[in-house]
């Protein structure tokens, strides 16, 4: 039986490459909710709008539903993802890719 490097490495990537998505997708939801609170917005329903916006298309809503400037929600919600991904990395561990050797 011979090693396939090849095999091996495709392998690696394809568990990266989720375990990576995973943590993407909880930080956005976890920021959605972080962002929430700050404007006062019910969380469950802001949380919904994750899987059919982008970040981009999240901040106009907000914008459009608040009446706050896009650059002031912008700055909140940059905020919110890096308390997310703080409150991640305890929880979950640093999302860094292991390198091999």
């Amino acid at each position: 039986m011979v090693f396939d490097l090849g095999k091996a490495m495709r392998k690696k990537e394809e568990f990266e490459s989720a375990r990576l998505m995973d943590f993407d997708f909880r930080q956005r939801v976890r920021a959605t909710r972080l962002l929430a609170r700050a404007l006062g917005i019910d969380e469950a329903a802001l949380v919904e709008e994750v899987a059919l916006r982008d970040a981009d298309g999240l901040i106009t809503l907000l914008a459009g539903r608040t009446g706050r400037a896009r650059g002031e929600i912008e700055a909140i919600y940059a905020g919110c993802l890096t308390e997310a991904r703080k409150q991640l990395i305890i929880e979950r561990g640093d999302p860094t890719p292991n390198r091999l050797g």
